[in-house]
Formats: C-alpha cells, sequence, structure tokens
C-alpha cells in the first residue's frame, strides 16, 4: 500500500477506500512531477547560416572547385540530458547515388559545446580524443562543397548528442560505419542546412 506522503494532496480517504474495494489500493500510483524546463537543442555557426550559401572558406579544393576547405565554426547548446558525447557529420543529400559524406567525427567529449573553425585540419579534433571517418574524396577528415556545375546541392551539417562516450570506431573507417554506430546511440540532433552550387 502506498504511504499517504506519496498521493497527490487531492486524493481522498474515500478515493483509497473505493480503490481497495476494487483491489487496486496495493498498486504503485504515479504521482505526477512538474515539468522540468529545458530548452531546445540547437546549432549555430559563425561560419554559415541555416538556409543560406556555404563560404568559399568551406569550400573543397580540389576538383575543380577553388575554396579554403575549411572546416566550419559550430556551437551547439541545450544537449539532452543523458550526453555523453557529442559527433557530428556532414552529407550531401543532392549528390548522385546514395549522396556524398563530407564529414564525419565522433568521440568528441561532452564537456565540448563548440569547434573552432578548422577543428579537423588543424589537430584540434584529435587533441580532443575525437576520431574522423575516411570521407567521400577518400581524405580523412572534413572535404567540403564541391558539386558537379549545375543546380545547387543541400548540405546538412549535422550534431548528435550521444549516450555513450565510446562508440569503437576508429580514425579512417568509411562514414556508412559512423553513420550507423551514431544512429545506435543517439539522444537527440540538431542541424543546419547550406547550399552551394557553381
Amino acid at each position: 500500500m502506498c504511504r499517504p506522503s506519496a498521493l497527490p494532496a487531492s486524493f481522498s480517504r474515500r478515493s483509497m477506500a473505493a480503490l481497495a474495494l476494487a483491489g487496486l489500493a496495493s498498486l504503485p500510483l504515479a504521482v505526477p512531477r512538474p515539468a522540468r524546463a529545458a530548452g531546445t537543442f540547437t546549432l549555430s555557426s559563425a561560419d554559415l547560416r541555416d538556409g543560406g550559401t556555404a563560404s568559399a572558406r568551406q569550400v573543397f579544393d580540389e576538383g575543380g572547385c577553388h575554396g579554403a576547405d575549411r572546416s566550419p565554426q559550430l556551437s551547439w547548446r541545450n544537449p539532452p540530458d543523458g550526453t555523453r558525447s557529442f559527433a557530428v557529420t556532414v552529407f550531401d543529400p543532392d549528390a548522385p547515388g546514395r549522396g556524398w559524406w563530407h564529414w564525419a567525427v565522433a568521440g568528441i567529449p561532452a564537456s565540448i559545446d563548440a569547434l573552432p573553425e578548422n577543428a579537423s585540419a588543424s589537430g584540434y579534433l584529435k587533441r580532443l580524443g575525437a576520431v574522423e571517418a575516411r570521407n567521400d574524396f577518400g581524405l580523412d577528415g572534413y572535404g567540403g562543397p564541391c558539386p558537379p556545375p549545375g543546380k545547387p546541392h543541400r548540405y546538412v551539417v549535422t550534431v548528435y548528442a550521444l549516450d555513450t562516450a565510446d562508440l569503437r570506431l576508429e580514425q579512417g573507417r568509411p562514414p556508412a560505419m559512423f553513420d550507423h554506430e551514431i544512429g545506435t546511440a543517439t539522444l537527440g540532433a540538431a542541424r543546419l542546412t547550406v547550399t552551394y552550387g557553381r
């Protein structure tokens, strides 16, 4: 039987008697708790604006593209409770076939809430203990937008809050493997999308 202190104030002795007659008094009673105010998990960038165009600083520097090929600055807020690490991906869903992976990184510690510009090539991620996939250009780390001439492509930048600090991924593994493992541990995701064409 529930202790009176566990019952809502509006729960009367008459209600308890009714439950006892129905044989339900021994069942646990769920006492509603006030909802905790929580912010929405969001992603922002000093280099990219959601719905905007990728800048030359983020564009690839081979294959007819001429950019600085620097991974973008990213910041995130209000990750879900229980977050133990973060992962980031950049994916082009408009590329032929199954799309094109430009970046996949996992193992970003839960204490981190931002990545500086060029975190991939500068060694910053390695110093954090994070690992990066081999992108679809065949390079470990970030490879910026470089679509074929024609209609601009979309580039979806996503930060994932994960329930584990160890996805058992290694540097240079395929991005599809990163994507699968990230998917098994995701508590929440925040994203922004930019376009680029030439």
